[in-house]
């Protein structure tokens, strides 16, 4: 199973103003987005995930429901993004589609080996940098903390890096062994922003498709 190397993370100050972020992200050549509302009922997230899946279906783009795995089934979403604290990505599986996507957080050597263990489709390494949006209790791993988890790591499961990454951080990234990433602030901010990110992590998923055939 293939992962899209960026994953656009939604956000707004509402739930309409997440659908209109994720259609612009789509419009703009986001391969998958990941719908991630808080503070909102059970229902509410149902009806936005629901419009969310008609606008990424259209653009043929992936669509990650974080967390809400029985919405992720319901709406027929591509899979589910678990944070740290949440579910046992086992629970997930169980309630899933056999071909939904399980992506989930981590932050240290030892959460990754365990979702490995889980067998999750990806894993998202947290947190880059220091940034207002991310859990204050994720420790900021930076390059060196990626380098050292994914040399440690030694697996073919695709990671994920997140946490105030710009297109300026990408080459640097990249050479860790992270093999894409997640952004929330700066997509939102520019969606130009989304084919200079496509742009500078193709360079290493043609080098990815040349191994593979």
């Amino acid at each position: 199973m293939t992962i899209p190397k960026l994953h656009y993370i939604s956000q707004g100050n509402s739930p309409k103003e997440h659908l209109k972020n994720i259609q612009t992200a789509c419009s703009s050549g986001a391969e998958l987005v990941q719908l991630r509302l808080e503070n909102i009922s059970e229902s509410k997230y149902l009806k936005i995930a629901t419009e969310a899946r008609e606008i990424t279906a259209h653009f043929q783009t992936r669509l990650l429901i974080n967390n809400h795995f029985k919405i992720a089934k319901k709406i027929k979403a591509d899979g589910v993004h678990l944070e740290k604290t949440d579910f046992c990505p086992t629970t997930a599986i169980e309630n899933l589609y056999t071909w939904q996507i399980i992506g989930a957080t981590a932050n240290t050597l030892e959460d990754c080996e365990t979702l490995l263990s889980k067998k999750v489709d990806y894993i998202s390494l947290e947190a880059f940098k220091n940034t207002n949006t991310e859990n204050k209790k994720s420790a900021v791993l930076g390059l060196n903390g990626y380098t050292a988890i994914i040399e440690a790591l030694k697996t073919e499961t695709p990671i994920i890096g997140f946490g105030g990454i710009t297109t300026k951080d990408i080459s640097a990234i990249l050479k860790t062994g992270i093999s894409g990433v997640a952004v929330s602030d700066a997509i939102t901010s520019d969606f130009n922003s989304i084919k200079t990110f496509n742009q500078l992590l193709s360079a290493s998923s043609t080098e990815e498709l040349r191994h593979t055939f």
